[in-house]
């Protein structure tokens, strides 16, 4: 069973049909929508402010979300996969979007619907990544276009995918 804590009178709400990894660590003021997996060693620390969580998300092995005490949120919309080990702190992620593996999201980054971060980049504070882009480096930089049906498709098959992982576990 995963670790849910409640802290500072906030208990994490967990939608329906989710799949919570037994070492996943969910603390505070965090929502979870529905058909949502959280993996192993993921942390979503919602000890200083909220962390928000649309439906059909996966939130991969490592990552960590939290915020900045009474400065920054996580908001993350539907459909949106957040690869191993990523780092979102206080930023908002689109529906449809995509975290590549290792990536960092910054306090008050948004990333738009359909975007896709490429693994390892670091998304500074403030960044404004516009639908439908690829972004990738050291500081992120935008890289090309992508098709917005093709981005559609390939994040909610990601999205599918993890949905037929997580329920292997149950």
């Amino acid at each position: 069973m995963a670790l849910i804590k409640e802290i500072r009178g906030f208990t994490p709400k967990i939608g329906k049909d989710c799949y919570l990894a037994e070492n996943a660590t969910i603390v505070g003021d965090v929502e979870i929508g529905d058909g949502c997996s959280i993996w192993f060693n993921a942390v979503l620390r919602g000890d200083v402010n909220s962390i928000r969580i649309g439906n059909n998300v996966n939130i991969q092995d490592g990552a960590v979300l939290h915020t900045l005490y009474q400065k920054s949120v996580v908001e993350i919309g539907d459909y949106v996969s957040v690869g191993h080990n990523v780092t979102i702190h206080g930023a908002k992620i689109n529906d449809y979007a995509l975290i590549g593996m290792g990536a960092t999201v910054l306090d008050d980054a948004v990333v738009g619907e359909g975007a896709i971060v490429a693994a390892n980049a670091l998304v500074l504070s403030k960044t404004v990544i516009p639908p439908n882009t690829i972004w990738a480096g050291v500081p992120a930089k935008y890289v090309k276009d992508v098709n917005p049906a093709q981005a559609k498709e390939i994040n909610m098959k990601i999205a599918h995918n993890y949905a037929m992982y997580a329920s292997w576990y149950k």
